[in-house]
């Protein structure tokens, strides 16, 4: 139990390490989108900078193709130590890059060119990270562990508006605007670099231990051919996620934008509510992790979908519409409970659905795919929907996704079984 815990934690903090660095952009646009484009209204920055979000997406496939097959190949250890250094590096070059004042269009981008690199890095993370963490886990408890990455990668959000709140209380939004927004990308650089020796500290798992030793298997895993073996799973893949990710990324990253261009919020307002929201989302995760381990992931989903698809359009309706901090603490959170049945177990329903010899490359190339679609374009359409004067059509296009979803789960079988062997 003690080795067990260990290996988990060790994957697990490295995880934290990883999404610090990618919501560390989402936190501090507010604050640098001026800085790497002309100048325009703030809805417009905003704009720019979520393409420039969306576009760390569309690196996310490509790095669960190469890491998903790579950790199949070599171990999941190997291929999380890789992932974390393609992180490190794109940190430090948005710290150190001049603004479109000094360097024009190389600005932009140079921000792009390092936004690539996280996304390369962050779309082989889920893959490696969440076979890890489930093979790791053992049955009995495999949801509530694997749960985990979502602790973590929410952990590594709420670092990072953490730093933002302690930036803004000690240096002020003016500091922030001209250079304190690049403390957070060297400082996710530098903790990288520690999540990297974490990592080294790790034992590889038994399950890829078990199918390395075979010849046979290893001469033809983690080959796309193979893949395509299972298209119902990765159908399972793609129709899960797809709601998932819109609901997920509506309600964390996008919620503190929400607050300030729609709401009216100031932004240090903005970043406290959104902080205190994602604390308690954080410390939800193992809740429903554990429930799923004793009700199956099936049901779990399902809830998630029925109140994902009721809600959705009453909550951003009277969030748009509300001043007061409990409020809308209170909203965001009951959309938060909601989207826990998604985010705490939709790892691990990912994992089991594939063998071991293909497992890193199954869960992290659809599900990268998705995520690019939906999830990176997610602020973007929102922003749109707002510029356009029709806000509410964003609102109603995340109810569709999350029914869309829904369907799935309802036909989808129950996965909790489905890794006795490991």
């Amino acid at each position: 139990m003690n080795h067990r815990l260990k290996s988990i934690f060790g994957g697990s903090v490295g995880n934290l390490v990883e999404w610090y660095d990618w919501y560390v952009y989402s936190a501090f646009s507010l604050y640098f989108a001026k800085v790497f484009f002309p100048p325009a209204s703030q809805t417009a920055q905003l704009l720019n900078a979520a393409a420039v979000f969306a576009v760390g997406f569309l690196m996310r496939p490509v790095g669960g193709w190469l890491m998903g097959r790579y950790a199949d190949r070599h171990g999941r250890r190997a291929a999380l130590s890789i992932s974390v250094l393609l992180m490190c590096a794109g940190s430090l070059m948005i710290a150190v890059t001049p603004g479109y004042a000094r360097i024009g269009v190389a600005a932009p981008v140079l921000l792009v060119i390092a936004r690539l690199l996280q996304g390369l890095s962050v779309g082989g993370e889920y893959g490696a990270s969440a076979t890890y963490l489930s093979e790791m886990a053992g049955q009995r408890l495999r949801g509530f562990y694997s749960s985990f990455q979502y602790v973590t990668l929410i952990s590594g959000q709420l670092i990072a508006l953490s730093v933002l709140l302690v930036l803004q209380r000690q240096l002020g939004s003016a500091a922030l605007e001209a250079w304190a927004w690049r403390i957070p990308f060297a400082i996710g650089g530098a903790l990288a670099i520690a999540a990297l020796w974490l990592r080294r500290g790790i034992e590889e798992t038994p399950s890829f231990r078990a199918v390395a030793a075979n010849e046979a298997a290893t001469s033809s895993r983690a080959r796309l051919a193979e893949l395509l073996r299972y298209p119902r799973q990765i159908a399972t893949v793609v129709g899960l996620t797809a709601g998932g990710t819109v609901a997920f990324y509506t309600f964390t990253t996008y919620a503190q934008k929400f607050l300030v261009n729609t709401a009216g919020w100031s932004k240090a307002d903005a970043s406290r509510i959104s902080a205190l929201t994602l604390l308690v989302f954080m410390l939800i995760q193992p809740v429903v992790g554990y429930v799923s381990d004793r009700i199956g992931r099936r049901p779990v989903l399902i809830a998630f979908g029925v109140l994902g698809t009721l809600g959705t359009v009453p909550v951003l309706t009277a969030l748009a519409a509300t001043h007061d901090m409990t409020t809308a603490f209170l909203l965001l959170m009951a959309a938060l409970l909601a989207v826990s049945g998604y985010t705490a177990i939709n790892a691990v329903v990912k994992a089991e659905l594939f063998p071991t010899e293909i497992r890193a490359l199954g869960v992290a190339l659809p599900y990268a795919v998705t995520v690019a679609i939906f999830g990176g374009t997610a602020e973007y359409i929102a922003l749109w929907a707002k510029s356009a004067g029709h806000e509410a059509w964003y609102f109603w296009y995340v109810t569709v996704c999350v029914a869309i979803s829904l369907t799935v789960y309802v036909a989808m079988p129950e996965t909790q079984r489905a890794m006795a062997d490991d």
